[in-house]
């Protein structure tokens, strides 16, 4: 079946998936932190998010070397498949987001900090793509868990689109939506670039700062 790789599929389109999730080594390659819930004995004072920013492996790395970010993981979202495979994803019959999982300590980081580090590394207005990655799982993404996440991500939307106006550059695409369940990627996807230090990374902003 050919698809439109830049369009979200019907129906009827998607794979069938599986109820199986997928086998994961329960300990971040970078600082041995749990990829899973519990993170810690003060889990209370952690917040969580999901963020698509094009190729997970690159966007992970940024995330897990921000200051205030407790422990990242990749995987798949914002779709229809129940545990997906990547190869499944890179179908475009999915409909999932390559996002990566941001637990972080409010006290160290605010969402509002957190959201200028994702606009200023990536270009959020290319729509189903992210440089020379083409694809719905692609795309840009902020999947809330509070409403003070929501409202911080609207607020740093539209200040940066304030930026990229100024600079004649585009209209965001990025979605933001309710945190959708959420697919662990295989193993060996998790800190990719840690494992791979000369791995391809696609990840890159548009110049602009976002004044926050």
């Amino acid at each position: 079946m050919l698809i439109d790789k830049l369009s979200l599929p019907n129906s009827d389109q998607v794979l069938p998936g599986r109820d199986e999730a997928m086998p994961l080594h329960n300990e971040h390659y970078v600082n041995m932190r749990p990829l899973k819930a519990p993170f810690s004995d003060n889990d209370a004072n952690l917040s969580s998010l999901y963020l698509g920013m094009g190729c997970f492996w690159g966007a992970e790395r940024k995330m897990w070397n921000t200051q205030g970010v407790f422990t990242t993981a990749v995987g798949y979202g914002a779709g229809l498949t129940p545990n997906p495979t990547y190869e499944e994803v890179c179908t475009g019959r999915t409909a999932h987001n390559e996002i990566v999982l941001v637990v972080y300590d409010p006290a160290e980081i605010s969402e509002s900090e957190l959201f200028k580090v994702f606009f200023e590394s990536h270009d959020p207005t290319q729509g189903m793509r992210q440089g020379n990655d083409k694809g719905t799982q692609y795309r840009s993404g902020i999947y809330y868990t509070t409403e003070a996440q929501k409202q911080a991500a609207q607020a740093a939307k539209d200040i940066y689109q304030q930026s990229l106006d100024a600079a004649g550059l585009g209209s965001i695409t990025t979605e933001i939506i309710p945190a959708p369940q959420f697919y662990y990627a295989e193993q060996y996807h998790q800190q990719y670039l840690a494992k791979n230090p000369g791995g391809y990374c696609g990840i890159g902003g548009t110049g602009v700062t976002c004044a926050i």
